[in-house]
């Protein structure tokens, strides 16, 4: 065999095992994981993977071929760094048959550096100076336990390059034995699990910062203990904000547990035929090796894990809440009246079309101090008589009740028409480039109130426009590993844009640029298109668009819907390239392929099980078919709903303890919910009191944007802060 097909063929052999290793992790077949990453490696992204690629799959649905994505990517590092290390150990000299079976049988990150620890390039340290005076023979004399004259032993080495005395030179021997049991797997992992046991970590405040975190969020630190095996993830991001700030100092504790570890190292690592004074040396230098090397290395891999744990727990929390936010119930065919609130500078009001172009825009006053509510009643029945307005999207931030109050009162609308909405991130995109782009002659406030009104249009669209981390529904979200935050929101993101589908038509770059296989760059380019041709008869139009070539168009055209074009298929999520099957499924019963949508009489006298035998495509391809056929252009999205909060209840000092109170749930945690009480300030529902039994997740129970019955169970005056718990009678 030459170079290159034994390049070759060992490539192969790297990628079988790796697949085996996916499939392993994830208890999945190696066939599907196998298919899954060809794809993957071929440009598919997971949305059309899941979509229109389920026999070569084995019908693996989206969440299976992510874990099998992000665990591809973490099983190539692994394995990366583990022929990186056989190389170094190889290309020093080192290599074993042995030591090249444990490289080979490492499971994790962990235990390959544990393996290499010993043959990495080391850093200048103690032992590094021992060696160089040519000590690690006293060293290995020592360990071996036989010398009874450790002391005598060491006279040998005194006074040669540069070792002043034995004493010197027993102590560069401990130097090195401390360095060795540092290298010990063994140690290591006793250490490692001990901590895991029976550590724990500690905070004490700096004098001088008492004052300053009594006042600060994490006043609930101060004095504050946890094992590291119960440390709940907010706990843990909380605890390394209040340090980062200065607040308070973080420290591991091992308690009567320190003692008790270290005489178990010391037991491990003697040579059972050591005595007398060398026995005393090793003791020594594994005691030193535990505090000075292994501890405080352990204890950064014990704050890596508990961080990454964290990051995970609230980046699901997040990406869980963002998913619920962004598939909320779209308004569909209304127009919409829009108004962010507010005192002094008064109301912004903008009237919105069905697809949420700005007709109009006005400031009106109501609330205090002008209380103009006959100029601003006017002003809005012009409005919306003269745009035939039929719902309002009214934001929830200052002066919200009280706008809210003077519309009912005034009878612009009928009550069930005026909804609550969310205003987090709407001066973000007041502000932003998009926003620019969008309304280059309008200030910031029309900006804000249009965001406002388009939430309500379609929040899936408007959304994706503004940065997910200020939307406002995530656990500190600023304190996790930024890349994998991102990573996470921007899949998130794209998974519920095609999810829903998007209209070729009335999309905006922001909304296009998450379809599969699109993109910043094809969304620009196809909405250039879209400007200087008009609008898209068919999807095949997209193959005009600028650099969108035959890989995007196969990613991206089952995710876009063409209404009312030259192709019915086009308004559905059908793949193009099953429209030859539509038409042999439509053949099948003597039918034309026009007769089929919404036909559920005609849909089930398909036989697919006889197409199957036939050839003509796969089972799980024509059942999608036909339920895309029987709802076409349908919306997975439910029904949008109107907040109800307490008349009467409309700022902080009105709330007493008992009080029962309706409220929606607008943030999930890992600690509770934050509830909407239709007030300035929102209360926090712990999960401790979501049920008399034990909640795992609190997204187990509540979800965002449902609405909820909550008692008020304490109030913090000085803090502003509400307590609340869950009513389930």
């Amino acid at each position: 065999m030459n170079k290159e097909n034994a390049t070759a063929a060992g490539a192969a052999m790297a990628s079988a095992e790796i697949i085996r290793d996916v499939a392993r992790r994830l208890s999945l077949s190696e066939k599907g994981v196998e298919a899954v990453v060809g794809l993957l490696d071929d440009g598919a992204t997971v949305p059309f993977i899941s979509r229109y690629r389920k026999e070569r799959t084995g019908n693996l649905d989206e969440v299976a071929v992510r874990d099998i994505e992000t665990t591809l990517r973490s099983v190539r590092e692994l394995h990366a760094r583990r022929e990186f290390i056989i190389s170094a150990i190889t290309d020093g000299g080192s290599m074993t048959p042995q030591l090249a079976d444990r490289l080979a049988s490492a499971a994790t990150m962990t235990e390959l550096e544990d393996i290499y620890a010993p043959y990495k390039p080391k850093r200048r340290t103690r032992a590094t100076a021992a060696r160089e005076k040519g000590l690690e023979p006293l060293a290995r004399i020592i360990m071996a336990g036989r010398e009874r004259d450790c002391t005598g032993a060491a006279r040998r080495f005194a006074g040669k390059n540069g070792v002043a005395d034995s004493a010197e030179a027993i102590q560069g021997a401990s130097d090195i034995i401390a360095e060795w049991a540092s290298e010990s797997i063994r140690l290591r992992n006793m250490t490692r699990n001990s901590y895991r046991r029976n550590g724990s970590l500690t905070v004490s405040v700096p004098k001088d910062k008492e004052e300053a975190l009594s006042a600060s969020p994490f006043a609930q630190y101060a004095g504050f203990s946890q094992s590291v095996r119960r440390m709940a993830s907010h706990q843990y991001l909380a605890l390394r904000r209040a340090e980062k700030e200065g607040l308070v100092k973080v420290k591991y504790d091992m308690a009567e547990g320190a003692r008790s570890l270290e005489e178990q190292l010391v037991e491990a690592y003697m040579p059972r035929q050591a005595t007398g004074e060398c026995a005393s040396v090793i003791a020594s230098a594994v005691e030193d090796s535990s505090k000075r090397l292994i501890r405080p290395s352990v204890e950064t891999e014990i704050s890596t894990e508990l961080k990454e744990e964290a990051d995970r727990v609230a980046i699901d929390i997040f990406t869980g809440n963002l998913r619920q936010l962004l598939l909320g119930a779209p308004l569909r065919g209304r127009r919409v009246l829009a108004i962010d609130p507010g005192y002094r500078t008064g109301c912004k009001t903008v009237a919105l079309d069905e697809q949420g172009a700005l007709l109009e825009h006005t400031v009106i006053y109501p609330t205090a101090p002008r209380n103009d509510t006959e100029g601003a009643a006017r002003t809005l029945r012009s409005l919306v008589a003269r745009h035939r307005l039929d719902a309002v999207s009214l934001g929830n931030g200052t002066a919200s009740r009280e706008t809210e109050r003077f519309l009912k009162n005034s009878r612009i609308l009928p009550d069930e028409a005026i909804y609550m909405v969310s205003e987090d991130g709407a001066s973000v995109y007041s502000a932003s480039e998009e926003g620019r782009r969008e309304f280059p002659d309008e200030d910031v406030t029309v900006r804000g109130a249009v965001s406002i009104g388009r939430r309500l249009i379609d929040p899936l669209a408007e959304l994706v426009k503004i940065d997910p981390k200020s939307i406002g529904v995530g656990q500190y979200q600023h304190d996790v590993d930024q890349s994998r935050l991102r990573n996470a929101l921007s899949y998130t993101v794209m998974s519920c844009v095609n999810s829903v589908g998007v209209d070729l038509n009335t999309a905006s770059a922001s909304l296009l640029q998450y379809v599969s296989g699109i993109g910043h760059t094809l969304a620009d380019n196809i909405v250039a298109y879209r400007n200087a041709n008009g609008a898209f008869h068919s999807r095949a139009e997209l193959r005009k668009v600028p650099r969108l070539g035959a890989k995007a168009f196969e990613q991206c055209a089952g995710f876009l819907r063409v209404a009312g074009g030259s192709e019915p298929l086009d308004n559905t999520g059908i793949h193009p390239e099953s429209y030859p099957l539509v038409k042999e499924m439509a053949r099948s019963i003597g039918v034309s392929v026009e007769e089929l949508p919404a036909n559920g009489a005609l849909l089930d006298r398909i036989d697919i099980d006889r197409l199957v035998r036939e050839g003509k495509g796969g089972a799980e391809t024509m059942r999608d078919i036909i339920a895309e056929l029987r709802k076409p252009g349908r919306d997975p999205r439910t029904d949008s709903g109107t907040d109800a909060f307490r008349p009467g209840v409309e700022e902080f000092g009105q709330l007493h303890v008992g009080q029962v109170l309706p409220g929606k749930v607008v943030n999930i945690t890992a600690f509770g919910a934050f509830i909407d009480l239709g007030i300035k300030e929102n209360g926090l529902l712990h999960i401790s009191r979501l049920s008399s039994r034990r909640v795992a997740a609190v997204s187990d129970v509540l979800r965002l944007g449902q609405q909820v019955s909550v008692e008020v169970v304490d109030i913090d005056t000085a803090r502003r802060r509400i307590g609340l718990s869950l009513r389930h009678d």
